[in-house]
This record gives structure tokens, sequence and C-alpha cells, in this order.
């Protein structure tokens, strides 16, 4: 079986292998594309060609290490041991082999002793503990860089280290301003004058990468839509890196192309999945790619897509993988399970909802238990089944009770999440009970819990709860409360923060087309319609309402 196609990109290191070399080249993009356990597959294949390679040994410690979407605090204390033990024993070797390396070769590899000082991890109760560590090594590779500014892989290496002291912390998503202690500014200071000043950087998937990351959570994310574009088939059977700049589309409104791209990148992750298996770290990203689709899915109002990328999610990912305890994959991949339940929800399927059975193993499926309860109370509530609801209700708190606070759906702990639910299932059960007021109370607060979550991309929770509020209140006939929730999901007032808005979105277009026309707007009305058809010219469903619980149709 042939390699992947993981395209041109490379870097001339110092070794008599030219079989050495190509492994290298391998593992360092796949270093730059987060697959790091191949990573060190290939820079340990390269060592098999050339023992003393001081640059293979440098990459199998750096891919061992912390990285953005998994820093020192997020591994459980035996994948921490394991990764800083095979980290500092590649150290050991890359600094005894590198007396023949180039210049810039030593200095890579001197930095290391100060990312992993010593074999064992430090207390977790420690301060400043490892993120010491980190700084370290941001200050040693700042050095590096100003000694070798045109050596791009030393500017990505830069770049990398400063974001992983704030890794998700790179902006303050409130005032649209760094986060206070994070180097945002010399981040991107580095990142544009690559792209400004280099022509190659436009070919280099590191660079491109982490110019993604560090723009999606700013308030502008447009600014890195050019770099994504030249990074979706820069490594072609890198599903991660074909999905990835998807993370600006969504933030613009390109929805379809966020369903197009993450599809793409599920065909692409098909081909680790027949070499690889799925026993592995790597299935967090495929898994990723499936929960991205369904996302953009349901922003188009494309019910077939959304449910297929749902039940492909469930397919990939068999109990076994769920039980392996480090890392404890049931915390980082359970949860997802339970996105069918927003699917269904989005596309009003009360009946298929009420109709399913629990998962037998409730504690390994918690959360998606948890769901489930909570999807079958908002069915039966929507459908006036108000003691069924009030049943499902109970059970879901019970069931909610019952899920650890190591739950994660990447960013947002579960736990968040299942608040927002108990939030959004009372406002419908009371709704159906006619208390109208103690209904949007309890929607405004799902609202405001919302947008308290971190940053996460796709959000956690699936459908916008002013889809549901504004909904309602239009139903009531709040035509003013109602428009304002659209205009805000839609970005259109500037009171969201750039990260939480959902430009262009069809749900917040038709209600608020629907209060314009209502209030007798002719003015704005029609440039919203001409926004609307646009949007509904790819919806798979009719859009009535911005959810399908107003069961008035509009």
């Amino acid at each position: 079986m042939s390699y992947y196609d993981l395209g041109p990109f490379g870097r001339t290191i110092t070794t008599s292998s030219p079989e050495a070399q190509t492994w290298f080249d391998r593992g360092l993009t796949w270093v730059y594309a987060f697959n790091h356990e191949e990573a060190i597959q290939c820079f340990q294949k390269a060592l098999e060609h050339d023992p003393d390679c001081a640059m293979a040994h440098w990459g199998v410690a750096y891919a061992a290490g912390p990285n953005y979407n998994v820093p020192w605090e997020l591994m459980d204390p035996n994948g921490k041991a394991k990764a800083l033990a095979a980290a500092f024993d590649a150290t050991k070797r890359a600094v005894a082999c590198a007396a023949r390396a180039t210049a810039v070769e030593r200095a890579l590899i001197g930095a290391l002793p100060v990312r992993f000082p010593q074999r064992d991890p430090l207390p977790k109760d420690e301060s400043p503990g490892m993120a010491a560590w980190d700084k370290a090594y941001t200050r040693a590779m700042r050095d590096i860089f100003a000694s070798h500014k045109g050596d791009l892989d030393v500017r990505c290496l830069f770049v990398d280290a400063i974001m992983n002291e704030t890794p998700w912390q790179m902006w303050n998503l409130e005032t649209g301003q760094p986060t206070e202690g994070a180097a945002t500014l010399e981040a991107m200071a580095v990142l544009d004058e690559a792209f400004e000043t280099d022509a190659a950087s436009w070919d280099h998937p590191g660079l491109l990468h982490l110019y993604v990351h560090l723009i999606e959570m700013s308030p502008f994310p447009q600014k890195a839509l050019r770099a994504g574009d030249r990074l979706r088939e820069l490594v072609p059977d890198s599903g991660h890196l074909v999905h990835m700049p998807t993370h600006i589309d969504v933030q613009c409104g390109n929805y379809r192309d966020v369903v197009y791209w993450n599809q793409k990148a599920v065909v692409a992750d098909r081909k680790f999945v027949e070499r690889n298996g799925v026993m592995n770290f790597y299935s967090l990203y495929r898994i990723h790619n499936h929960h991205f689709v369904i996302y953009g899915a349901m922003f188009l109002g494309q019910y077939t897509p959304a449910m297929e990328a749902a039940q492909e999610l469930i397919d990939t990912t068999p109990e076994a993988l769920l039980r392996i305890p480090s890392p404890p994959m049931a915390d980082f991949l359970e949860p997802f399970i339970s996105m069918k339940q927003h699917v269904l929800i989005r596309f009003g399927k009360w009946r298929e909802i009420i109709a399913q059975e629990l998962p037998e193993d409730r504690d390994l499926y918690c959360s998606t238990t948890a769901m489930m309860l909570y999807a079958k109370g908002v069915a039966h509530s929507v459908l006036g089944e108000i003691a069924e609801a009030e049943k499902a209700r109970e059970a879901f708190r019970a069931a909610k009770a019952r899920v650890p606070d190591t739950r994660l759906v990447h960013n947002n702990t579960v736990e968040d999440l299942l608040d927002i639910a108990a939030e959004m299932l009372s406002g419908e059960l009371e709704y159906r009970r006619g208390k109208f007021d103690i209904a949007f109370a309890h929607l405004r607060r799902a609202v405001e819990l919302s947008d308290a979550l971190p940053y996460d991309e796709p959000w956690g929770w699936m459908q916008p709860p002013r889809h549901a509020l504004g909904a309602l209140l239009l139903e009531q006939g709040h035509l003013e409360e109602a428009e304002a929730v659209y205009r805000s999901d839609l970005g259109y007032d500037g009171k969201l923060a750039r990260a939480y808005q959902h430009p262009e979105n069809v749900w917040s277009l038709h209600g608020l087309h629907e209060c314009l026309t209502r209030r007798g707007d002719n003015v704005e009305a029609p440039l919203i319609k001409a926004r609307l058809d646009l949007a509904q010219a790819r919806t798979e469903v009719p859009i009535r309402a911005s959810c399908l619980c107003r069961r008035q149709a509009a």
C-alpha cells in the first residue's frame, strides 16, 4: 500500500539517507497537520534508516510534547507521564547526535531541554508548574527566530510556541482585544510578515494552519479566508487540514463550504482508518469533521447531510474506542454521539425522538442519555403531551446529575451544555402550559448561558437558543424583542461578539423578515428578503419558522 499523499512539503535535514529524509518530511507534515501519533511513527521510521539523525530525534520529542489542542493540563496523569518520558528521552538522543547537524538544527535541538527539562511531570497543584517550561521554550524560540527569520519552519515553530502558552485564549471575545497575557499581536505580526514578504509561506501547511487558529477567535475572521483557501488542498490526505479552513468559513456564514469541505475531509480520513484503524487519538480529529458537517448542514436547512453525518459519527465511534482509559476517550468522544439529538430537534422530528431507545450502558453513554431525555422532553412539550414532558424532564435531571465534570465537547464541558438544555426544556414545557413569562425567562437564560460558553468551533450547543426564543416570541406577537433577538444572532446590531454571531443563517433571516413584514416595514424588508431567498435556495426543507418548536407557521 502506497503512503498517504501529503503533497510536496518538506525540509532538508542533515542525513545521508534518502529514506530518512522522506520519512522526516512526512513526520513534519503530520506535525503541522496535528496528527502527532502518526508523526512520531514517521520520525521513528526515519531513525530506522539513520539512527543518528538528530532532527528525527528532535521530531519525536516535538511531536510527543504538548500542542495547541492538548496542552499539559489536558493530559491525564498516565498520558502526561508517557508523553514527557518520550519527549525527554528523544531530547537526550537529539542532543547526543547534534554535533554534525547544521547551526539552525543545533539551535532547534538546543531549545528542547528547556521544554522537557526532566523525565517526570511536576505535581498538578505546583505553581507555575509545567507552564513555566512552555514559557522558557517560547523565550528560546524567540531568540532562535531572531537569528533565523528567513527560515519558515523556525518562524512556524516560534508562533506555535507562543500560541501553546495560551491555547484557545488568544482573544478576549467580549472586547475583541487580545487576551491579557497572550502574545497574540506578536504571533500575528510574525505570520503576517511571512505572508507579505515570502511567497513560499503560502505553501507552508504549518504557517497556514496556525494562522487559521490565531484569527478564528478574532473580530476579523475574514482576514484568514485567503490562507484557508490555500490550505484546503495543500496536503490532500490530511483530513484535518482539508477541514481546517472551515473554522473561518463558518464564522463568515459560508455554510455550504463548511459542509462540502468537511465531507471531503471525512473521505480523506477514511484512508487513514483503512491503514490505522480507529483506536487512536486521531479519531477525535476525524469526529470533529463529522461534527462540522452536522453544524453546517443544520444552518443550511439540509436534513439529509446532517443526519448522515450524525449517523456516521456514531458508526465510527465503537464502544471499544470509548473504553480506552488513557487518554480518557469516553470523556473526549462520547458526548459527540449525542449530536444526533440536535439534528432531530432542529428539523422537528418529534415522533422519531420519542421513539428512540436509550443506551443500554447509561454510565458510559451518560452525555448521550441526558441529551436524549432532553430531546424527548422537548418533543413531548411541542406536541402538547405535558405529563410525558414532565416525566422526561425529571429523568433528564437525574441523568444530568450523573454526567461527570470530565466530559467534554472540545472546549465546552458537557455540564455547561446540559445547563443550557435544562433551561431550554423548562422554557418549552412552561410555554406549552401557557406560562409564557416563565417560559421566556428560561429561554432568555439559555441564551445567556450559551453566550457565556468558552469559544468552540463548532459550538457544542448546535442550535442557537435565540432561534427558539425568537420563534416563540413571534408566535405570541412580541415583535420588538423577537426582532432584536434575530438581529443579534445575525450580527446586525453589533451587540454580540463576532464568534457568537451566525451570519446569513436562513433561520434568523426568516425570523427577521417576518418581524419586518408584520410591522409593515417597506425599506429593510425587501433587502432581508433578498438575503433570505438566497439562503433558502439551498435548503432541503421548507423554512416556516426559526425553530420548529413553533407550531403556528409564519
